[in-house]
């Protein structure tokens, strides 16, 4: 898998674990990959390790959002070690 599928893989597989708001570029903007002519926000991938920096929803468990998003993520990118980081929380969505 190249570079950017992977990068894009870890960014729809963490968006898909319900709960997340969004993908967080972290304190200072340092989380992310650099691609081609883009940027994928809170996601940064090294040798053997995955970082995803999220926000969640107001109201969910956010232990249990991030093992999610854990779990999410080791299957796209089995062997490696995956630290998620909960950045922030947003308000729910009103109805």
């Amino acid at each position: 898998m190249s570079e950017t599928e992977l990068a894009d893989s870890i960014a729809a597989a963490t968006l898909a674990v319900p709960g997340v708001a969004a993908l967080h570029p972290g304190m200072f903007g340092e989380v992310g990959t650099y691609l081609p002519g883009r940027r994928v926000t809170g996601v940064r991938v090294t040798d053997g390790t995955v970082d995803v920096h999220v926000t969640v929803h107001e109201g969910v468990d956010v232990r249990r959002t991030a093992a999610a998003v854990r779990d999410a993520v080791v299957l796209v990118t089995p062997g490696s070690t995956v630290d998620v980081t909960v950045e922030d929380v947003t308000p729910a969505a009103r109805p």
